[in-house]
């Protein structure tokens, strides 16, 4: 698609076919209609829609088929740093499709594309209901769900994105498309983990849980421990049912005044816990754990509603950069060269760096599967850092490169585009076997790269 344009198009036309808004490089507004979740993200586009409905949507598309431009559909612009720039593009912001409808007898959710997870886990949790969501209560249902969906009930039910129902889109002919396993099936197939390269979503139908309640907290530990809890704890993971997924933790908690005196600039160890199933059961789950006796337990039964607020995730926008992969294996050569590089004498400069244990339901492929059929190794690490300047971004990014040196021996095949904020391609975390039609859906729905995501399947 050509940028060339981007300095003198008229957006008057497509002002006027909106119910939305559109912000113009030298309009008031359009800094702020800009900026993506992630503050550290500098994006520039050509315009920003901000689309009202699905009609928006399809006047985007086509206005910006006939102009010569690009469309990047974002929610909350989480991601927002593994996009390629903007310049020629139009930004389509779904913030205001916020509508959201539970179907309790058929234990179904349908969302709006902008709609957010806490959108979601109350309204369906009020009915002994549980999503597939993501870990923090303001990520993008869309975004998260077609990037796969590792969720704190992904070793019983498997990642979000094969527990999609339907997809209303609009392809990049401008037509509007209901699409499932009967209606487009290679789209359904290609979004479902594939990315968000395709079509762009204007409404997600997915499956919800009967899990009333959850066993869930997290158990905190010096940071001089680290060493000997994640030994303990990978120990501990080999023998957990499906019904239980976990996460080891490092934390850096900064010394900012808004934070609880129990944290604020203090760093530990730490490992979250979510069961499904009896309390009792779960409680026997974590004695093992309990056994190293942490310094401060939240583990309670709660509602799977509260689950957003587990991981501790910032409640707002912040700047961030993040990366992560699978691991294969943690023996005891991993462990040490993991904390090496992250443990209480690495002086890292990341506020949290997590190993997520997958496998269970999240590393087989179910029948249906979408282009993500399953995480082919057993753990998850993502790293993060607040970047609130170019001299902690490069410190940041720099020590997140020598985590990925230092694991390199243990990594898995591909990436996981949850986890990433780094550019890539469809190639970088999807399966080899999944790349290829991925590109060929590509190439027969969008052939003319109209629409812009990140880790597209075809390269440019």
């Amino acid at each position: 698609m050509s940028t060339s344009q981007t300095m003198t198009t008229d957006f008057e036309t497509l002002r006027s076919n909106l119910h939305g808004e559109i912000f113009e490089p030298a309009g008031v507004g359009y800094d702020t209609a800009r900026q993506a979740w992630n503050l550290a993200v500098e994006q520039r586009p050509a315009a920003v829609v901000f689309a009202a409905d699905a009609a928006d949507v399809q006047a985007t598309v086509a206005f910006a088929a006939a102009e010569g431009l690009r469309v990047a559909p974002q929610g909350t612009g989480h991601h927002a740093g593994s996009l390629d720039p903007l310049d020629g593009a139009i930004l389509l912001r779904t913030d205001r499709m916020r509508s959201v409808t539970i179907d309790v007898a058929a234990r179904t959710a349908r969302a709006g594309a902008g709609a957010l997870w806490m959108d979601v886990t109350g309204p369906a949790a009020e009915h002994g209901l549980a999503a597939l969501a993501g870990s923090a209560a303001d990520v993008g249902v869309v975004g998260y769900t077609l990037g796969g969906g590792m969720s704190w009930l992904g070793r019983r039910y498997g990642l979000a994105a094969n527990h999609v129902i339907s997809f209303d889109v609009v392809t990049a002919d401008g037509r509007a498309r209901h699409v499932d396993a009967a209606n487009d099936p290679d789209l359904f197939w290609a979004m479902r983990g594939g990315g968000g390269s395709y079509a762009i979503v204007t409404a997600i139908e997915f499956a919800l849980f009967a899990v009333p309640e959850v066993s869930a907290g997290a158990m905190f530990w010096p940071l001089d421990r680290a060493a000997e809890v994640l030994a303990a704890w990978v120990a501990w993971t080999e023998t957990v049912p499906e019904s239980v997924t976990s996460c080891w933790r490092v934390l850096r908690f900064p010394p900012l005044p808004d934070m609880p005196d129990m944290l604020r600039g203090r760093s530990f160890t730490v490992i979250e816990t979510v069961h499904t199933g009896d309390p009792e059961e779960g409680a026997a789950i974590i004695a093992p754990l309990r056994a190293l006796e942490p310094a401060m337990d939240t583990t309670a039964v709660i509602s799977p509603g509260a689950l957003t607020e587990l991981h501790m995730d910032p409640p707002g926008p912040v700047p961030g950069f993040g990366d992560g992969f699978l691991i294969d294996e943690l023996t005891a050569e991993a462990q040490a060269a993991l904390i090496e590089v992250v443990g209480p004498e690495s002086d890292a400069p990341m506020l949290a760096v997590d190993v997520r244990h997958a496998g269970g339901a999240l590393g087989r492929h179910p029948a249906g599967h979408g282009a993500l059929a399953a995480l082919p190794s057993p753990y998850v690490l993502f790293g993060v850092g607040m970047v609130p300047s170019p001299e902690v971004t490069a410190m940041v990014m720099a020590h997140s490169n020598v985590i990925g040196t230092a694991m390199a021996p243990w990594r898995g095949p591909s990436g996981f585009a949850n986890f990433t904020e780094r550019p890539g391609a469809a190639a970088d975390v999807l399966e080899p076997a999944a790349a290829g039609p991925a590109a060929a859906v590509k190439a027969q729905y969008d052939p003319q790269d109209l629409i812009q995501a990140i880790h597209p399947p075809t390269t440019r």
